[in-house]
């Protein structure tokens, strides 16, 4: 019998097209409340964004929770919950031609050399990107975990589409003021220049019948030094986030803190200089504040007390409508490839995707350190633990001597 692991996990199950997704989450403690309109306002920020295609005005996400709740609370249990499909129609899809024409830059070909098939449905229908409203709604709950019970907060953004850019700096002291300014954006970026900017790049793409990609961002502000691991690989906390990552539809790209810049910079310029300010001994950081972040928050794995700083890469939507050159599988003739109703750029859904499984991941590593089977129980080790870190170096009871 495998050994029991009672870690924070989550899993997805559902088809685009099918009647509903249904998400399964494990190891949360009893007592987390659950914010309904956090979460489904999460939800309805991944169904908007300048470009979204025409399956957005079919669905309105919301999620109906199925078991492991009480009350508005989390009781321990698995919690499985449910968003419905509207456009609900698999079976008939089923009915069609065969979708025998893989599009470059999707799953189609590769999914149906592996399930020996020409039909590429099934695997579109799993592959497509709608799957990440169940990772929204995971990611929102954790959301949920990390305000209640750390004051961890997380926030994401379009930092670039196409080649339009803002150049806005996030900090700690003007985060909560910039939500205003990205929720006013219906590019979901932070500024009207790199807003209207931006309209114009999908605008062209959409005249063209292209697609265009970009840069999201997210930071994560409250985290304590020592979260994540560095004796195990698999228990790196920016590790896990780059897995998480890259595990979004369309992503090609991860980077923390400078990321690629870092190979293109010396030790010096890069590094970010310890400092230690007595004054702020009582907040998340414990004293240790930084003049930058080249780091994005991280070192060896483990939180560093600077906030957590995340950069993904969204490649333009596959599915053009002017088409582009493939394959018939049948036939092995040369064709274009098949439209189905699509983006021309999701730029603005994949920020708020990135940001709620970068929430998942950190709350997962919370759950690691500081678990307990009830919030109470996860809020006192959390407390304990920040009461040791500011008493540093430890002095041992009277008679007694630390190891």
């Amino acid at each position: 019998m495998p050994a029991f692991q009672p870690k924070l996990d989550y899993q997805t199950a559902g088809e685009s097209h099918g009647p509903a997704l249904v998400t399964t989450i494990t190891g949360l403690p009893a007592g987390l409340t659950l914010d309904l309109d956090l979460i489904n306002g999460e939800l309805r920020r991944r169904q908007g964004g300048y470009g979204r295609g025409g399956r957005q005005k079919i669905e309105t996400d919301a999620v109906e929770f199925l078991c492991g709740v009480r009350l508005g609370k989390t009781i321990g249990a698995p919690l499985v919950l449910k968003i419905a499909n509207k456009d609900s129609r698999l079976d008939d899809l089923e009915r069609t031609p065969a979708v025998s024409r893989p599009r470059p830059g999707h799953a189609d070909l590769a999914g149906s050399v592996k399930w020996l098939t020409t039909d590429c449905r099934e695997t579109l229908e799993r592959a497509s990107a709608r799957e990440t409203a169940s990772r929204v709604a995971a990611g929102a709950i954790a959301k949920c975990l990390l305000r209640e019970a750390f004051g961890v907060e997380v926030f994401g953004f379009v930092r670039q589409i196409l080649g339009e850019r803002t150049e806005a700096v996030v900090t700690e002291e003007n985060w909560k003021d910039l939500i205003a300014a990205r929720d006013a954006s219906d590019t979901y970026t932070l500024d009207e220049p790199a807003t209207e900017a931006q309209r114009q790049a999908i605008r062209q793409a959409k005249e063209d019948k292209d697609t265009v990609g970009g840069h999201v961002e997210c930071h994560i502000f409250g985290c304590p030094p020592g979260v994540g691991s560095s004796m195990d690989w698999t228990s790196k906390l920016d590790a896990r986030i780059a897995y998480a990552v890259m595990g979004i539809q369309a992503f090609k790209a991860v980077q923390i803190g400078a990321g690629v810049r870092a190979g293109e910079t010396r030790g010096g310029d890069l590094h970010d200089p310890i400092l230690y300010d007595r004054s702020k001994l009582g907040t998340p950081c414990l004293g240790f504040t930084r003049p930058t972040n080249n780091a994005g928050g991280t070192e060896g794995g483990m939180t560093n007390g600077m906030p957590v700083v995340v950069t993904g890469t969204m490649k333009p939507i596959s599915t053009l409508l002017k088409g582009l050159p493939s394959v018939d599988l049948n036939t092995k003739q040369a064709e274009h490839s098949q439209y189905e109703r699509s983006d021309v750029c999701a730029v603005s859904a994949a920020s708020v995707v990135m940001e709620n499984v970068v929430a998942f991941e950190v709350a997962r590593c919370f759950v690691d350190k500081f678990g307990g089977d009830s919030m109470t129980e996860l809020r006192l080790n959390f407390e304990r633990y920040m009461d040791l870190a500011r008493a540093l170096p430890l002095q041992p009871p009277e008679g007694m001597r630390l190891a």
